[in-house]
């Protein structure tokens, strides 16, 4: 069993507890995307076709309010205009759409447009949350970039702030934006060697380890967390499919067990029963 399907078969409650701790306030209900076509070049999604996608999915009265605000800058302060045109479509496509890819999107153009540090990083992780799960290269392309340009314009707003470094980091490990994610893993150490206590710092190295099959390395960082947070489920779960994926029965067995102890929900209960009765 995969930590996706779990936190599927989880359902609400995961869910919940995954968004509370990354800050995400909608669910990831994603658009299929949209990618230009260029023979031995990977592929990248265009943006401006990726919007147009996700109108189709409107109907002709949310449309209509759409192309009211994209068109409802006029002259004078055209900045103040278009941040909250900005702000007004994230919420649109996050509150009343539930559409994770133009409310990410415009939100970030906002945070932009703000420049403010808070805004930047909040913006940031919500493409850096979904990227850790996303499993189709064009996407995990389009978060990486987006990610990777609001931590870069936030670190210039404050560069001593590790968390960005971190996220900055995690975008060159899991978005395929690089040919050489170690640059990515580089700068996490960094952080982490003299802050061994940060735990976003450990935790994107453990899911880098997790990405790469150094499995002994990610169960460190894993351990770490959930030393220092008994209760990160995220962390936990982790830990026992990294043990899991290592083939070490027992103490996969041991922290699906505290996996299930931490939730209520019977299905994914179920699921992790079955998987602790395999193990044994």
């Amino acid at each position: 069993m995969r930590k996706q399907q779990l936190i599927l078969v989880g359902g609400a409650f995961i869910l919940l507890i995954l968004l509370f701790f990354f800050g995400n306030t909608i669910p990831p209900k994603k658009t299929e995307a949209v990618a230009a076509d260029a023979p031995h070049v990977q592929k990248k999604i265009d943006t401006e076709k990726l919007l147009t996608h996700a109108k189709e999915r409107l109907n002709a009265q949310q449309l209509e309010k759409v192309t009211s605000l994209e068109n409802s800058v006029k002259r004078g302060d055209v900045k103040n205009q278009q941040l909250s045109v900005y702000k007004q479509l994230a919420s649109f496509w996050g509150d009343t759409i539930k559409l994770f890819e133009p409310y990410a999107f415009y939100t970030a153009q906002a945070a932009k447009l703000e420049n403010s540090e808070k805004n930047l990083t909040f913006a940031a992780h919500l493409f850096l949350n979904n990227l850790k799960t996303e499993t189709d290269p064009p996407m995990q392309n389009w978060l990486a970039t987006n990610a990777k340009d609001l931590f870069q314009q936030a670190l210039k707003v404050n560069p001593s702030n590790d968390s960005s470094k971190i996220g900055l980091g995690a975008c060159y490990i899991f978005g395929n934006i690089s040919d050489n994610p170690m640059e990515g893993i580089a700068a996490i150490r960094e952080v982490v060697q003299r802050d061994p206590g940060n735990v976003f710092g450990q935790m994107i190295l453990g899911l880098g380890g997790v990405k790469s099959g150094q499995y002994d390395k990610a169960i460190e960082h894993f351990a770490i967390v959930v030393e220092k947070q008994p209760d990160n489920l995220e962390a936990i779960l982790n830990l026992a499919e990294a043990y899991d994926q290592k083939g070490d029965k027992a103490n996969a067995t041991k922290w699906y067990k505290v996996v299930k102890e931490k939730i209520t929900n019977p299905e994914a209960q179920k699921e992790l029963d079955a998987r602790i009765k395999a193990l044994q």
